[in-house]
């Protein structure tokens, strides 16, 4: 992993292959590996000619993990990626986003155009459309000692997978409740 700085954090990223650089931003509770490299993104955007350039965004990975909601809106996460373009002195490239990512990938061409030739929101379901939901079970979820007694199943879907990556809950919890 490299790193570089952002907004006073010091965020993780990993870059394969060469060509014309493209940009990938995982999902809420995910790391570079587990949404890109796992599943093979990586390999067939490099295969296809692309530099891939793949952050851990922060608060998940290698990244900074603040505790404070205010450290994790879209648009602080949306600079982190245009600081890893300056970073590496690339003045734009292809951006595509899963999940939470594709949310910070929209805001990132809406506040900075200039640097995004192309944009890819996958994965973001309904909750583009209709923002407003309760985070409290996912915030009590992620939060919890004992996830045996997380009663709201997708809330306890978030945890275990926040586990599995072996994430900083706290984080990951001021995390949800901003975005």
């Amino acid at each position: 992993m490299e790193f570089y700085e952002s907004d006073g954090l010091r965020l993780a990223y990993a870059v394969e292959g060469e060509g014309s650089p493209v940009l990938l931003a995982h999902g809420f509770a995910s790391t570079h590996r587990v949404n890109w490299i796992a599943t093979g993104w990586s390999r067939a955007l490099r295969e296809a000619g692309y530099r891939v350039i793949m952050p851990d965004m922060r608060g998940h990975g290698e990244s900074a993990k603040p505790h404070g909601k205010d450290d994790y809106t879209l648009s602080a996460m949306a600079g982190d990626l245009v600081a890893l373009l300056d970073h590496l002195d690339e003045p734009g490239a292809d951006l595509m986003g899963y999940s939470m990512g594709a949310m910070v990938a929209l805001v990132a061409g809406m506040e900075m155009p200039e640097r995004f030739d192309r944009i890819v929101a996958a994965g973001v379901g309904a909750r583009l459309l209709e923002p407003e939901r309760d985070p409290g079970p996912v915030i009590e979820a992620l939060l919890a000692d004992d996830p045996s007694m997380i009663a709201n199943e997708g809330a306890r879907l978030f945890r275990t997978f926040a586990d599995q990556n072996s994430q900083d809950r706290t984080a990951l919890a001021a995390c949800f409740e901003a975005v």
